[in-house]
């Protein structure tokens, strides 16, 4: 048993591995062996004291092993260097943000026709508002890019790619969420509209 003059480490109580060596998580492992060193030398003849900084050094010793096994990944450099990158610049690229007022009426429009699809479902499905959402996004794509052909092309071609990515979302993703028996097609729709609304809004 030490005698009443040994010194007794005052921090051997503290939790944190860091703390109880006072260093700091930024310590290099130097700064961490010459922390241990000096405490093992100053406290060496009270065992409990010892004990509490080998315990300390060791934790510390164990976490850096495995920060090193298992990287930590910085998610705002993978997000800033995936939305740097050339494939989603081009997607970005096929897009643009018109007037809010534009936006407002292609909202409207895609909205009402989504609610007339929810409150009038037909034994047919809604073969009409499908016609109309077909003609509004070639429509609102004219007003943009003041373009006949591209108008139609781009119309019809993501007419089409909304009603495939709508119906294999429903079908494969996407649980039933409406009651009755077109709830498929009166969920596909509304989704499909909202793919519609995109195109018609912001594509270029």
């Amino acid at each position: 048993m030490a005698d009443s003059s040994t010194p007794i480490f005052p921090r051997i109580n503290v939790k944190d591995p860091y703390q109880r060596l006072g260093i700091s998580k930024e310590a290099s492992e130097e700064e961490i062996r010459a922390a241990r060193n000096f405490l093992i030398s100053k406290y060496a003849g009270h065992k409990p004291s010892v004990d509490a900084i080998e315990s300390a050094h060791d934790k510390i010793i164990m976490q850096s092993f495995f920060d090193r096994k298992r990287p930590k990944v910085d998610l705002k450099k993978k997000f800033r260097e995936l939305s740097q990158s050339r494939p989603v610049k081009a997607v970005q690229g096929r897009f643009y943000t018109p007037s809010s007022k534009f936006i407002w009426k292609t909202a409207i429009t895609f909205v009402l026709l989504g609610v007339l699809t929810l409150v009038f479902p037909t034994e047919e499905g809604p073969t009409l508002q499908v016609l109309i959402s077909c003609a509004a996004n070639i429509y609102f794509l004219y007003q943009r890019l003041k373009s006949g052909w591209k108008s139609f092309f781009y119309g019809f071609s993501s007419f089409f790619a909304s009603w495939f990515l709508a119906t294999f979302l429903m079908v494969s993703v996407i649980p039933p969420i409406l009651p009755g028996p077109r709830n498929l097609e009166v969920s596909t729709a509304c989704v499909a509209y909202a793919f519609l609304f995109v195109s018609s809004t912001f594509l270029k």
